[in-house]
């Protein structure tokens, strides 16, 4: 069973990267503690590790306040999660896996090429995001992959702000293919190669939206 301050940490964690609380939202551990349905004691252990995560900043006596991702913050965070994904590209491809092992991957890129078919974006992001999530877990390094997922959850809510800013996103697509076709040949140097491409790509198209719309804060 879950502790109450793991329910809280996840569920507060959920409402941020969703964009449910927006950047600027002000809340008080009592606010907070009523709206979830507990005790401020996990409410308020909650807050500090979401604050060690950089999502919310905790005023003394006043609760907290959550913060803005600014066009700096993602272009840390990409390179973090390009050179990191990359690496765990390579690991999977020198695992050399079988068929089967692969068939999620492919899936995604199927769901994703449906997606665009549909000019459903919001799906083409769902199972773009679990293509990568896959791809971690074939890495088999657990510490590599929450690594990851922490920086990538937190570049959530700009990707999906941006999300109908952008160009149809079919070279996302294709790449996500490539890099299939890299893993199945057990292609190490390649598949990182495609992987840091694709998320150095991803990295420039956004910071060019937000500064062509100027979005200084998200």
């Amino acid at each position: 069973m879950k502790s109450m301050t793991v329910v809280a940490y996840q569920q507060m964690r959920q409402n941020i990267i969703d964009n449910q609380w927006p950047p600027g939202t002000q809340a008080t551990e009592q606010e907070l503690a009523s709206l979830l349905g507990m005790s401020r004691t996990p409410v308020r252990e909650a807050l500090i590790r979401l604050e060690q995560e950089g999502l919310l900043s905790v005023i003394p006596r006043h609760g907290m306040r959550v913060l803005p991702i600014t066009p700096a913050d993602m272009e840390e965070i990409y390179i973090v999660i390009s050179s990191l994904e990359a690496t765990a590209a390579e690991l999977v491809a020198a695992r050399h896996l079988e068929e089967a092992e692969l068939a999620g991957l492919m899936s995604s890129v199927q769901e994703m090429s449906d997606a665009l078919s549909q000019n459903d974006l919001e799906k083409w992001a769902i199972a773009d995001e679990h293509f990568h999530r896959q791809l971690l877990n074939l890495c088999g390094n657990e510490m590599l992959k929450n690594i990851v997922l922490n920086f990538w959850d937190r570049a959530h809510r700009a990707r999906m702000i941006t999300l109908r800013l952008r160009s149809k996103p079919t070279q996302s697509t294709s790449e996500h293919a490539e890099l299939i076709a890299a893993l199945r040949e057990g292609n190490v140097v390649q598949a990182g190669k495609i992987q840091k491409e694709h998320r150095d790509r991803a990295r420039k198209e956004l910071l060019s939206i937000l500064h062509n719309f100027k979005l200084t804060n998200l």
